[in-house]
């Protein structure tokens, strides 16, 4: 176990070679954007094998209003000019793109504090950790009278109780998707990781068949 930082992709490289690891497995969150990219370049770089480990993501379902984006930055321009109740499920770290939509009331949900504050007028924050449920969600965007939600399409069940609550209520969610790299290879569930280990260690992959 390795708790802290390897110095960007040139640094994983580095630790890769140094242990002698024969296999590395990205298991980050699906938008820990950077890490996976630092991982990608190193196994490249190192020629060690590679693959995601990544749940799937949550799907349209009938009765969702949903507006796709690519980034939290489309989804803080897709809100629009009119003042709206947004409820934030973005996480902390990239709250400040709202900055960009000052004239909406924010309620923003995170595990820690978002520092600095929001330099918007309208602004209150949550301090929660998962999972939620679905009732709890559902009366807290009808508490705080939310009319638009903006979430990350991160998959599981521990945060989905906002997306079902939404479509209940019919309210609005802004779906910042995922951008997954192209070329790298992935696995849905821990059995296909595990699946894809013996293959890839398995005696015919060894003798080249």
């Amino acid at each position: 176990m390795r708790s802290g930082g390897f110095g960007g992709s040139d640094g994983l490289g580095e630790f890769l070679k140094t242990e002698k690891f024969d296999l590395m497995i990205d298991a980050t969150h699906p938008f820990a954007a950077r890490i996976s990219q630092n991982a990608a370049m190193a196994a490249k770089r190192t020629e060690i094998p590679f693959f995601a480990l990544r749940r799937p993501g949550w799907e349209r379902q009938a009765g969702d209003r949903w507006i796709s984006v690519a980034s939290v930055a489309e989804a803080a321009g897709a809100l629009g000019d009119t003042p709206r109740r947004v409820f934030l499920a973005i996480g902390r770290q990239e709250a400040f793109h709202f900055e960009s939509a000052p004239q909406h009331h924010y309620l923003i949900r995170s595990v820690d504090p978002v520092t600095p504050p929001l330099g918007v007028r309208h602004a209150r924050y949550l301090l929660a950790t998962g999972p939620f449920e679905e009732e709890a969600e559902r009366q807290l965007l009808m508490n705080n009278r939310i009319e638009v939600i903006v979430a990350k399409n991160s998959g599981g069940k521990a945060t989905y109780g906002k997306i079902a609550a939404a479509r209940r209520l019919g309210i609005e969610v802004i779906m910042v998707e995922r951008q997954e790299p192209a070329d790298v290879r992935a696995a849905g569930t821990v059995e296909e990781a595990l699946a894809l280990v013996d293959h890839l260690f398995s005696p015919e992959m060894n003798r080249g068949v």
